[in-house]
């Protein structure tokens, strides 16, 4: 059986492989710069990103290298994981009472083949009061998030509405990424599907 390395340092990503009946065999998060290109669309940022980590890999003949990212979208507008709690309050307050896209990229790499997948969901924040904002930045949870936000965490009250994968707005796409696995020929939930 080949070794899953997860090219991620999220433990929500490793949760969310346990959902699949799945413990990576090594974390290796590889250094990519993430830095937006000028101009740059939000889900081609995102595929390139993702793109970047499975490349920047080595990945040895009995290995299987899973990468991910997720970027949160409003409009044309990539807003990452913020620098400080002003900028994640601009962030809050922008995605506040208004729909956005989170977009989660997945590349399943081996040495006979790349395989990946791009996931949009749209998502809706309800308005938030001062009260909620400043609770919510007190709270810390914003920090590392794309967005400032987690649906999983505290945040989960401000988001009413999801159309598409809530496993993708956490950070990887279960459905997507048990097919990408299953065509890279890793067996998914112990090689029972």
């Amino acid at each position: 059986m080949p070794r899953l390395i997860l090219g991620s340092g999220s433990p929500r990503r490793a949760e969310l492989l346990g959902q699949l009946g799945l413990t990576a065999d090594e974390v290796r998060p590889p250094d990519v710069d993430e830095t937006p290109r000028k101009g740059e669309l939000p889900l081609h940022y995102c595929r390139r990103i993702a793109g970047a980590k499975a490349d920047a890999m080595d990945v040895a003949a009995d290995e299987v290298v899973l990468c991910a990212d997720t970027t949160v979208a409003l409009g044309r507008r990539i807003m990452g994981k913020p620098a400080d709690a002003g900028q994640a309050a601009e962030f809050l307050l922008a995605l506040s009472g208004r729909r956005h896209r989170v977009i989660t990229s997945v590349v399943v790499r081996n040495t006979k083949g790349r395989w990946a997948r791009d996931v949009v969901t749209n998502v809706k924040m309800k308005r938030l009061s001062d009260d909620e904002l400043n609770a919510y930045l007190a709270s810390e949870d914003w920090r590392g998030k794309a967005g400032a936000y987690a649906i999983q965490g505290p945040a989960g009250a401000f988001i009413p509405w999801i159309q598409g994968s809530y496993t993708s707005v956490v950070g990887l796409p279960v459905a997507e990424t048990a097919a990408l696995l299953k065509a890279a020929d890793y067996p998914v939930y112990g090689g029972w599907s």
